[in-house]
């Protein structure tokens, strides 16, 4: 099995981090790991965007630019860490978006113009956490399940979430072995 780890997490001490570790040390596979942070993705601009046109057009897949999206259309499972910020997540995590979401690689379009995935993953873990209430799941999360259900064709797309972490009151530790519990329980599938 190849997992492909995506973080979106900028913080050492990342609580996100820990959920994802608590996760990924419990399963043994290879696992290709994507630090948001270190890696050159830029918006795609206008430059960008025709050459991708282009090679895609061409079906010129070898070019540099596709490695993102082949590794995530390649991977048997999919876990992306991210923090919830601002209702959502951090801009990195939409800019690897944009440049693995690649027609071609990750999905095409039939004949008939309906999308089909071309991922082998059976499942994507979105793990999130957040300093205050999680006001809605359908900016981050929800985003990310829409692609993977209807764009990537990985269908099975779980959630492990942490809030409220830095209201005062809360018990942080606690609410951690919350979601590493919720880790558990989706290991059961995997292994």
């Amino acid at each position: 099995m190849k997992i492909l780890y995506v973080n979106a997490s900028v913080r050492p001490d990342s609580r996100t981090q820990r959920i994802a570790k608590y996760l990924l040390d419990r399963i043994p596979a290879e696992k290709k790991i994507i630090n948001l942070e270190e890696e050159d993705i830029r918006p795609l601009n206008n430059e960008l965007l025709e050459l991708r046109t282009r090679l895609t057009a061409e079906k010129e897949f070898d070019n540099a630019i596709f490695h993102y999206a082949k590794d995530y259309a390649g991977a048997d499972l999919i876990i992306i860490v991210a923090p919830y910020w601002d209702l959502s997540f951090p801009a990195m995590l939409k800019n690897y978006i944009e440049t693995i979401n690649v027609n071609g690689i990750v999905f095409r379009y039939t004949d008939k113009g309906e999308v089909e995935g071309l991922c082998k993953a059976k499942k994507l873990i979105y793990i999130t956490t957040s300093g205050g209430k999680i006001v809605s799941d359908e900016y981050g999360f929800g985003y990310i399940k829409e692609l993977a259900q209807n764009f990537h064709g990985i269908k099975d797309v779980e959630y492990i979430k942490a809030e409220k972490l830095d209201i005062e009151e809360s018990n942080i530790e606690e609410i951690l072995q919350k979601a590493e519990k919720e880790a558990d329980k989706i290991l059961e599938d995997i292994k």
